[in-house]
């Protein structure tokens, strides 16, 4: 048995919090380790539950996002690093244990995503042609798990949403399929899909007002382009009073996101004045209503699918507070999307904190607790990070603030524990995969995701397309192992 005095650090889940966490331990360690007495030499072993890396970037990102390639090769230079050994298709707490991690692991660090929708609890929630934005996200992005075919019969359609996952899903029921393709990574599953996409009208509901939505300025800048859409606001939504526009203008992210929607106001009034166009002046012949201060009361049915939706005028004050009118609008919809927030990941042993969406950790410091009270003791030697560690908020680059504050902590338990950090009792670097290969689990490893990527890239190159993605597990499997 090879007995090795490097760190020995497990992260389960290798999406961007697990990657940058990564990256930013051994960045930290050679420069801090020898201070605190932990030496420079570690190794990363990342496990992720699919066949593939990169979780929320590949299957939780609308795939016309420009920058969403850049982020990928980004994370792919950091697990092309010796000392991170990738463990795709090894689900945690199936295919191995807390208990068998912490014997051979100094540090356990939580880096898990999100896959559920927070419900959306308005009557008629359970009619049929009720989707969570989730699922559907699942589909459009070739989840490997997820749905392979769409409902897309509903002429009219409603999305619930202040937030980028709402646009996202917006934007792709009103894409059209052929401009789609030609950008983005689709595979031909979806292209056929959005093809047959029926939807004509889109209304979506954001509940706050212009100040208050949670829209980057990238998203907004992509639904401006849409060819065959026009874009329709309500006037009204932007008298805003000198409060709010004070407010607004204290945050520079806010103050950004406020302009471009009057750029978009502006956009809407010309394409209203010239016939009725998109963005280039062409016939649009599919209509994006987009509606603020307006919260959804309940879906409208008939034998059991959805017909409509009630809608109620909300008002907004300068602090971000809304209050109701009882002033209440019916849209004949046939279909309703809801993208109001994302439950993260629960792990089997951990506790999780039901009431704000993540494990259960010490006031956000990333260190798992007990359970979720404040009072609960700290577990010794397990992390959380991203949405694990905070629940479903921020950015892809938040995560990066997440990840130094975490690895700072780490590294600052490791220093106080016996033989500097070195406390886990099987030092052997291949004692995991001798575990894992007597359960019959064969890993993908960093070089088997270069071979999917691989074939990705040849099958996209066929079609003049940078990359085309590949869907099926077992197909993924057989190309990683081959």
């Amino acid at each position: 048995m090879i007995e090795t005095h490097e760190l020995r650090i497990a992260v389960i889940g290798a999406g961007p919090a697990g990657v940058y966490s990564s990256d930013i331990f051994l960045r930290q360690l050679k420069k801090l380790g020898e201070e605190l007495g932990l030496g420079t030499a570690a190794r990363i072993d990342l496990f992720e539950k699919l066949p593939v890396p990169f979780g929320l970037v590949r299957y939780g990102v609308a795939p016309d996002h420009p920058s969403i390639k850049f982020i990928a090769s980004a994370l792919e230079k950091t697990l092309d690093n010796p000392d991170i050994h990738l463990y795709c298709d090894v689900e945690f707490g199936k295919d191995v244990t807390l208990d068998e991690l912490l014997e051979r692991y100094d540090a356990v660090l939580f880096a898990t995503g999100a896959v559920e929708d927070k419900p959306l609890g308005l009557p008629g929630a359970d009619l049929d042609g009720v989707y969570g934005a989730a699922k559907f996200v699942e589909w459009y992005d070739g989840y490997p798990t997820g749905a392979r075919e769409w409902p897309l019969e509903a002429e009219e359609v409603a999305v619930i949403g202040g937030g980028n996952v709402a646009m996202d899903v917006a934007r792709e029921l009103m894409r059209n399929a052929d401009d789609l393709k030609e950008r983005t990574d689709i595979p031909d599953n979806v292209y056929e899909g959005i093809k047959s996409n029926k939807a004509r009208v889109l209304h979506l509901f954001i509940r706050r007002g212009v100040a208050q939505a949670k829209f980057s300025v990238q998203e907004l800048r992509e639904m401006e382009k849409l060819p065959g859409v026009q874009l329709i606001i309500n006037e009204d939504d932007f008298d805003l009073d000198e409060d709010t526009i004070e407010e607004a203008g204290k945050d520079k992210l806010t103050r950004q996101m406020v302009e471009e929607l009057f750029t978009i106001r502006e956009m809407a009034e010309d394409m209203e004045d010239d016939g009725d166009v998109d963005y280039e002046g062409n016939p649009a012949d599919r209509k994006y209503y987009v509606h603020f201060n307006s919260a959804p009361v309940e879906v409208l049915g008939e034998d059991g699918k959805v017909v409509g939706i009630r809608v109620e005028k909300t008002e907004t004050s300068a602090d971000g507070k809304m209050s109701r009118t009882g002033e209440f609008e019916e849209y004949p919809v046939q279909a309703v999307y809801h993208a109001i927030g994302y439950k993260p990941a629960t792990a089997p042993g951990i506790a999780y904190d039901e009431r704000h969406a993540h494990l259960a950790n010490a006031n956000g410091d990333g260190r798992i607790t007990t359970a979720a009270e404040a009072t609960d003791e700290v577990r010794e030697r397990l992390y959380a990070t991203g949405w694990a560690k905070r629940g479903p908020v921020g950015l892809i680059g938040s995560t990066k603030s997440d990840a130094l504050l975490i690895v700072t902590n780490m590294l600052e338990d490791l220093s106080k524990a016996a033989e500097g950090g070195r406390v886990a009792a099987d030092r052997d670097p291949e004692s995991i995969d001798r575990l894992l290969e007597s359960r019959g689990v064969k890993p993908i490893d960093f070089a088997g995701w270069k071979k999917i990527d691989a074939f990705e890239r040849a099958e996209g190159a066929k079609e003049g397309r940078e990359h085309k993605k590949v869907i099926d597990p077992e197909q993924m499997r057989a190309l990683a192992h081959a």
